[in-house]
Parts: structure tokens; C-alpha cells; sequence
């Protein structure tokens, strides 16, 4: 399995519109993609602004499909000037 974490921080003022459009991009992912088999959308309610996820596919090749996939393009598109950074890290998963 291949795991990818991210986390974003969000500028204030786009907080609740990302969050909604990252639920969004999550449900369609699990409904679309065959290789995407979790997408945990995680929040601190301390950190209101921060947004982390842990997505796993079924390998690298999935991950790709799901980077292509016309729902993940337009997510990206309409969330890129909310975001005040991004920090991806992929993993394999040990069996």
C-alpha cells in the first residue's frame, strides 16, 4: 500500500470553504477511484487553520490516478490561492 500525508495551513479567512471542498475531494475520491482505498480528512481544533489528511492507495500508480483525476484538478485549482503552505510526505505501508 502507498500512504501519503499532507498537511495544509489555510489562510484564515478560507478555513471553512476549504474544508468543505476538501470533504468534497475526499468522498469523490473513495466513490472514483479504485486504487484509493482511505482518505481521513483530520482537523485540531486548536489549530483551526490546519488541515491534515492520510490518504492510502494501493500503490504508487493509484496515487498518480488520483492526482490526474479531473475531481483532484479541479479541487486543486479552486483551493490553491487558500492555502499558506502544503507539506506531502509518502510512505510504504509494511505488511
Amino acid at each position: 500500500m502507498y500512504v501519503v500525508t499532507v498537511e495544509f495551513t489555510v489562510h484564515a479567512q478560507h478555513v471553512e470553504a476549504f474544508r468543505a471542498r476538501m470533504l468534497e475531494n475526499a468522498r469523490a475520491s473513495l466513490a472514483q477511484e479504485a486504487g484509493c482505498r482511505q482518505f481521513d480528512v483530520c482537523v485540531d481544533p486548536a489549530a483551526p487553520a490546519v488541515v491534515f489528511l492520510y490518504e492510502v492507495y494501493a500503490d504508487r500508480a493509484a496515487f498518480d490516478a488520483h492526482l490526474a483525476a479531473p475531481h483532484y484538478l479541479a479541487f486543486a485549482a479552486a483551493v490553491a490561492p487558500w492555502v499558506a503552505a502544503k507539506a506531502v510526505r509518502t510512505y510504504e505501508r509494511m505488511e
